[in-house]
């Protein structure tokens, strides 16, 4: 019935064994090294991503607090050149008043003076205008 070839089991065996020892040694322990490199490689990555990602948040951090300075910065530039321009402008405010208050003063006194000056010609012309006065209410 069966006949079975020791000489034939053996060698198919010793074959077997030989070409399970020859694909461990070019084919299973290569592909073993690569899939531990690669694990090693996605682990390193990772750590490297995270550490970026630290990194990045701590010049994010950092950004902002560059700019939260830059806007202090900026208002109190701001407020100050607020304050000089409110100084100047008050200064030529007050000089407007003052050149304003003494052209007021002037034109008073430039008033007066020719109030008083007109009636004195008023009261030296007064005999002359009483006497066309009665001359016409004389002829009257």
């Amino acid at each position: 019935m069966l006949d079975i070839s020791p000489v034939l089991l053996l060698s198919s065996a010793i074959i077997f064994l030989l070409v399970v020892a020859r694909l461990n040694s070019c084919l299973f322990k290569p592909l073993l090294k690569h899939m531990d490199d690669r694990d090693a490689s996605i682990k390193k990555d990772l750590k490297d991503a995270q550490s970026n990602s630290a990194n990045v948040d701590g010049i994010l951090e950092e950004a902002n607090h560059v700019l939260a300075e830059a806007k202090k910065e900026a208002a109190a530039i701001r407020e100050q050149a607020y304050t000089e321009a409110k100084e100047v402008a008050d200064a030529k405010l007050a000089s407007a008043k003052e050149e304003i208050e003494a052209k007021t003063v002037n034109f008073s006194a430039e008033l007066e003076k020719e109030a008083k000056a007109l009636k004195e010609s008023l009261v030296a012309a007064m005999p002359q205008f009483n006497e066309s006065l009665k001359a016409k209410i004389s002829s009257i």
